[in-house]
């Protein structure tokens, strides 16, 4: 038999499930229901298993301390507060901690801002073993706020229910249902936003994203899967949840950096990570010069906003290069001349980094006569194991890039790694099959590392 458990009018309770190692409580036998003060309400997820999110101010007068929380709705009930107004509140369940002792209770959400006490508990909340002495006070050990310093408060933080977006104009492709499902499988909320369909409210106070007529909600995290065709407008749409202070797996810069073959090759340079000798001229005079800075043939010709092996030409001779940069100046496209990697053989690796770790790789060898190894052109893939120098290669290129997710491509040459492309929205469904892991399950996980907003901010009133 538990012994009996002692409050006094005022006392120091925590609310673990919600994050709060430390909250001073108003015990007040009068009321009915529990309230803990919560600004930034918002409810989220499906009408079957509905959500609510909140922060909270735990510290009176603390209003830079916020704590994030996030909890399933079990009601929504209108509760009459003390100076007679009635007001329609989010009832949640959490447990209670009190000297050991933990018990489940329900709490309503409102704001309490100008309350002395960031929570009241009600009658209905007190176990049948718990008494109450209103003249006196602080009967359980005394807490302290101190648990609220970042480094304490990070490492007790709960899981919390993250609201993600994933933007892609394809709703049924691999890479998009896997993040779906994976997010879900973590208890997240998880939507998928056609990226062409958003458009944007441009100001300095209220900026915002909208889609299909309503503004879109705040989201946790921003998962952008844009294709090449439409980078410059996905990137615009990216750019705006920048603005709004949405973490972005991928941000802006790098995704646009990525596309430009001419930009991508000037920042692996800029960062000496091994590369193909690659040289660029706009003059068609500077054909001969052009290949001569690359070296002898046989040389590839890349188009600058090539994808998936379009675009990419091998001239065996000097004089089939000539022709093939004749060809591409004739339509006025952008190209690159690169030299061409013998040793690789048609094979290429893929390494999938997120975060500072490859967390997987794969070897990829062109179909046929193909000496490109794209899996969209027929190629095959198999899990390989890569060195240490590749390993470093990888990170430093996606690093170089500022990308939290990046499918690396190298060429195994005589002289080291040589990096090809930075990808900054890789398929999943080739180095997932290859290599055997659950690579959208690692991206959710990464998400709710980076995602949570830290404890301690400055907020602007």
């Amino acid at each position: 038999m538990s012994k009996t458990i002692a409050l006094g009018w005022e006392e120091w309770l925590a609310l673990p499930d919600l994050g709060l190692p430390a909250i001073k409580a108003k015990i007040d036998t009068g009321a009915r229901t529990s309230a803990l003060h919560a600004f930034d309400i918002e409810p989220f997820g499906s009408a079957a298993k509905p959500k609510v999110r909140f922060a909270v101010h735990p510290v009176p007068g603390r209003e830079d301390l916020v704590i994030p929380c996030s909890a399933p709705v079990i009601d929504r009930r209108e509760v009459t507060s003390s100076n007679g107004e009635a007001e329609l509140r989010y009832v949640i369940e959490t447990e209670l901690s009190v000297d050991g002792r933990s018990w489940p209770i329900e709490v309503t959400l409102t704001d309490r801002g100008n309350m002395a006490y960031r929570m009241l508990l009600g009658r209905q909340a007190l176990a049948e073993d718990v008494t109450v002495q209103p003249s006196e006070s602080f009967l359980q050990p005394e807490l302290s706020y101190d648990v609220y310093s970042s480094s304490r408060i990070k490492a007790a933080a709960p899981r919390r229910a993250l609201r993600i977006a994933v933007l892609s104009r394809e709703v049924g492709n691999y890479s998009t249902t896997r993040l779906v499902a994976e997010g879900e499988k973590h208890g997240h909320e998880v939507e998928v936003i056609d990226t062409l369909r958003c458009y944007m409210a441009i100001n300095a106070m209220a900026p915002e994203v909208h889609y299909d007529g309503k503004r879109l909600p705040r989201y946790d995290a921003v998962i952008p899967r844009i294709g090449a065709s439409i980078t410059n407008y996905g990137t615009a749409v990216v750019r705006q949840f920048e603005t709004l202070g949405t973490h972005c797996v991928n941000g802006s810069e790098g995704i646009t950096a990525s596309r430009d073959k001419l930009h991508a090759h000037q920042i692996l340079a800029r960062h000496r990570i091994g590369m193909p000798t690659t040289a660029f001229a706009a003059s068609p005079h500077d054909t001969d010069n052009l290949m001569g800075l690359v070296g002898t043939a046989p040389l590839i010709v890349k188009l600058l906003e090539s994808t998936q092996g379009k675009g990419v030409v091998l001239a065996e001779t000097k004089k089939a290069a000539q022709s093939v940069i004749d060809a591409f100046r004739g339509l006025k496209a952008s190209f690159l001349v690169q030299d061409f990697v013998k040793e690789a053989a048609g094979e290429d690796i893929r390494c999938l980094v997120i975060g500072s770790k490859v967390v997987a790789s794969m070897k990829r060898t062109a179909g046929g006569d193909d000496f490109r190894s794209n899996l969209h052109r027929g190629g095959t893939a198999k899990s390989v194991r890569i060195t240490k120098e590749e390993r470093e290669a990888a990170i430093k290129a996606a690093k170089a890039f500022k990308l939290g997710v990046a499918g690396v491509d190298l060429l195994r040459a005589e002289s080291g790694p040589k990096v090809l492309e930075v990808n900054s929205s890789p398929g999943l469904e080739g180095i997932e099959k290859a290599s055997g892991k659950n690579i959208a399950g690692l991206i959710i996980e990464g998400i709710e590392k980076r995602a949570l907003p830290r404890p301690v901010r400055a907020r602007k009133g």
